[in-house]
């Protein structure tokens, strides 16, 4: 894989429009003889309306480290903010202030935050053109000692040289809106406040590729793509799920293919779509695909010697099923010019812990090695798909005690090294490059519904009584344990889609349309293999794999992927940053 073009060029580049909106990255210098001092600005708008618009803010220092913050900024236009979070922020005019809470105020050289808001405006709601942090102008460089005798020699908006791939497939680009999940989210109260918002086209059975039930098929919704793609770059996401005995440690999201069938996955379901991607019609589409969500790391976590063990999860480890299976499709799409594989790495509550960790990045270079594959076929990695961990804790750290007892004692990290999926994500990257994957590689988090707003959310941590109550009190993530993955109540939307958020992300993304349910709360028979999972069921009290705690689902779900209009309802009430 040729990676010619840096992500720090990418994420330089002006104007950028990301994937529900415009953005724009401002950079600033500091002044000679000064401390070091230099930052980076992403200006994101993550959706708009007539009146309205949700914006995002990442602000990136550059110098030396500061112990607090403030962002500046004008509009043009008669913008007014309106509500905004994880920052102080205060309107004079034209003029804006964002100044860092109590808990996000420390950025170390090269250390990013984020805080965002809802505005009012009306006419035009051009994004800003230039911002300053601490007073410093952005403009993404600290001041050298010596001015650079000759210009670069690539400019930052230079795109990827033909026949190679982009570093980061969603930097420029926007992203896929799917019409048939946008329509359903549309007809819901208040969705059209969310229903322009890219999410993942899941192709979880072989019937899918041509359309399942009258709906689109592969090509359908490629086609619409290019339509949506106009003179610009567009990311198209595709989910693939569909191994034999997919979904070994659990019933709701079963398949429809045997632990035998690897055969058919290969010639039935693998090569269509991968002949289908390489039509040269679709050439000037980035087609990003995740591959097989929740399959490998049950080699590791669910099958004999573990007490999570199951009869299934044994099987699919002796016959090798799942490393051929995920070999042959990321070597059949990976070979694709404009295809960029992502592999599913679970999330910081399945893969967190010491035993987990290292052994799952093991698993998944053998299987990126398997079936004629190679690293090099592997863009990046995706965590938290169709999960709720919260993308950033940020009321307690890993490193924090309460009265001489570690975080990690507590009840609900439980040894975890990990408390959320932001620093997972990035640890994960880590070890997977020292392993032999690309330096560059790119993480994916779905954010779709890791938001926990609403009335629930924490402002501060909990009373420092014991570890436990500290944990509990502050932190985001209300789910009787993270364990726990059906129709989460309480759960709400997560980070808008965005591009290059943080340090090692490729993406924030909702590869999980919000609205479709996790699994059926009673038994459903159905024609796709989807089981009864008891943990969809709200009246179960549980079992090993999540501390035998209650499921915390919510009532009256239909089976995996049917529109659930009570969890998308929840998940708009919810949402944080709030719609």
């Amino acid at each position: 894989m040729s990676r010619t073009t840096s992500r720090t060029a990418l994420l330089a580049a002006l104007g950028l429009i990301a994937a529900t909106g415009a953005t724009a990255t401002a950079m600033g210098t500091g002044i000679a003889g000064a401390a070091a001092a230099g930052c980076k600005v992403d200006y994101q708008i993550t959706n708009q309306w007539n009146t309205g618009f949700g914006a995002n803010v990442i602000v990136t220092n550059l110098g030396d480290p500061v112990s607090a913050w403030t962002v500046g900024w004008s509009y043009t236009g008669n913008q007014q903010v309106t509500q905004g979070w994880n920052a102080t922020i205060t309107q004079s005019g034209a003029a804006v202030t964002a100044t860092n809470m109590s808990y996000n105020g420390t950025l170390s050289t090269g250390g990013s935050t984020s805080f965002g808001f809802n505005g009012s405006y009306s006419g035009t709601n051009a994004v800003p053109a230039t911002f300053t942090l601490n007073g410093v102008a952005c403009t993404g460089t600290t001041e050298p000692t010596t001015p650079p005798t000759t210009p670069p020699t690539t400019p930052p908006t230079t795109p990827p040289p033909a026949g190679s791939k982009a570093d980061n497939p969603y930097a420029g680009a926007k992203v896929y809106v799917n019409p048939e999940w946008s329509a359903k989210a549309a007809a819901e109260p208040g969705g059209t406040k969310v229903s322009n918002q890219p999410t993942g086209v899941w192709l979880d059975r072989i019937a899918a590729i041509n359309g399942a039930g009258g709906g689109m098929g592969l090509r359908d919704h490629l086609d619409e793509a290019l339509a949506q793609k106009g003179s610009g770059e567009l990311v198209v996401q595709l989910v693939i799920y569909n191994l034999p005995g997919r979904d070994c440690a659990a019933l709701a999201s079963n398949g429809e293919l045997g632990p035998t069938e690897i055969d058919r996955y290969k010639t039935e379901y693998i090569d269509p779509i991968a002949a289908i991607l390489a039509d040269p019609k679709y050439a000037g589409l980035r087609i990003v695909t995740t591959v097989e969500i929740d399959s490998l790391p049950n080699l590791v976590t669910n099958v004999s010697g573990r007490p999570t063990a199951t009869a299934n999860c044994d099987v699919m480890k002796a016959n090798g099923n799942y490393i051929k299976g995920v070999g042959y499709a990321l070597n059949k799409l990976g070979s694709i010019a404009n295809v960029y594989n992502y592999v599913d790495a679970g999330h910081h509550g399945w893969l967190g812990w010491d035993d987990n960790f290292g052994a799952s990045a093991e698993l998944f270079k053998t299987a990126a090695t398997a079936e004629g594959s190679t690293v090099s076929k592997v863009h990046g990695f995706i965590v938290n798909t169709a999960n709720y961990s919260a993308l950033k804790e940020d009321h307690f750290t890993i490193e924090d005690s309460v009265n001489g007892v570690s975080v990690r004692q507590s009840k609900w990290v439980d040894w975890n090294r990990y408390t959320d999926e932001l620093s997972y994500a990035q640890a994960m990257r880590t070890k997977l490059v020292s392993l032999g994957f690309d330096t560059n590689l790119g993480m994916l988090i779905d954010t779709s519904r890791n938001g926990w707003g609403g009335t629930a959310r924490p402002t501060g941590p909990g009373a420092l009584t014991s570890v436990d109550t500290y944990v509990n009190g502050g932190r985001y993530d209300r789910r009787f344990n993270p364990g726990n993955w059906c129709n989460q109540s309480g759960a709400g939307l997560g980070e808008r889609p965005q591009a290059a958020p943080a340090a090692g992300i490729d993406a924030y993304v909702w590869m999980k349309p919000p609205g479709e349910s996790d699994g059926a709360s009673k038994e459903i028979p159905n024609d796709e293999g989807k089981g009864f999972d008891r943990m969809c069921d709200p009246t179960y009290p549980g079992n090993i794999r999540n501390g035998n705690s209650m499921s915390g689902s919510l009532p009256d779900a239909p089976l995996a992927g049917k529109w659930f209009s009570a969890q998308f309802q929840e998940l708009m009430k919810n949402a944080y940053p709030a719609l």
